[in-house]
């Protein structure tokens, strides 16, 4: 009998090359799986500092962390990792026992829980637009390679579209996988907390964002997020920026709460909640 390399192991199970080694979790079609996700918090029955990897299909696996999951693609000459994760003890390992293209980095955005693999890269694609939200966290190294709103990278045999989607951060984007019909929407599109509180945040643009992406919903059909339900429907967006309309015209109440000792406002758009400036 031959006897499979660890990588061939890796692959075959779906599991990432990290200590301890994570039992396999999930339906295998990305879709809600033995994990139950709370809508309010996003978070997983995953200990801090570990991960799971979940196949999607068969050249693309969804990381997920206790509170957020990054995402990897494969094309046929290279590999995208979309965000580096939080506590995740080396990405850069994970994703390199996943596949033996040369793997990229992109983040969605720079909030130091999509960045927290990204010392290991050394460069990265990201909006110039994070350039202070990045180098002001800290310890962060690396050079940013900037792309924009359409923007187009192909993997070989796979391009993915840039789409810029401001509000959340400055520079949020979401990935829009052409062929396959999904949008990797970082943070702004989801059913459980939206952070809007702080100087970088801008309701009125994340307002704009979502209109401006309602004109690309006929190219996608799911919405891969990086926290709360995974998937959601693209029937999300409207909600979402209809939402914060309404925060902003003052019709739906705020509850006062605190974030890391930050005062903050609750708001409750059905669909999510939005944590805003306190006011």
């Amino acid at each position: 009998m031959k006897m499979c390399s660890r990588r061939d192991f890796v692959k075959l199970m779906g599991l990432a090359a990290l200590t301890p080694m994570l039992p396999f979790s999930g339906s295998g079609a990305g879709y809600p799986s033995a994990m139950a996700a709370d809508r309010n918090t996003g978070t997983y029955d995953i200990k801090h500092g570990e991960a799971q990897v979940i196949p999607i299909d068969e050249n693309t696996w969804r990381i997920q962390e206790d509170m957020v999951r990054s995402f990897l693609l494969t094309g046929t000459k290279e590999a995208l990792l979309i965000d580096s994760g939080f506590h995740v003890q080396s990405m850069k390992k994970l994703v390199e026992g996943l596949t033996d293209l040369p793997v990229k980095l992109l983040n969605t955005h720079a909030d130091r829980d999509h960045v927290g693999g990204n010392n290991e890269f050394g460069t990265f694609y990201m909006s110039m637009a994070e350039a202070s939200n990045y180098y002001h966290g800290e310890n962060r190294k690396g050079t940013i390679v900037p792309v924009e709103h359409g923007d187009v990278l192909d993997l070989g045999d796979r391009e993915l579209e840039i789409i810029g989607l401001p509000g959340h951060t400055p520079g949020s984007i979401g990935v829009l996988d052409v062929e396959k019909r999904v949008l990797i929407s970082g943070d702004p599109i989801q059913d459980g907390n939206i952070y809007m509180f702080g100087v970088q945040r801008e309701m009125h643009a994340y307002v704009l964002s979502l209109k401006r992406l309602e004109e690309y919903k006929d190219r996608f059909d799911t919405i891969y997020p990086a926290h709360g339900s995974f998937p959601v429907s693209p029937d999300l967006i409207a909600p979402l920026y209809t939402g914060v309309e309404r925060i902003l015209a003052g019709k739906v109440p705020g509850v006062d709460d605190n974030r890391n000792g930050t005062p903050i406002k609750k708001y409750d758009i059905g669909v999510a909640t939005i944590l805003g400036d306190a006011k």
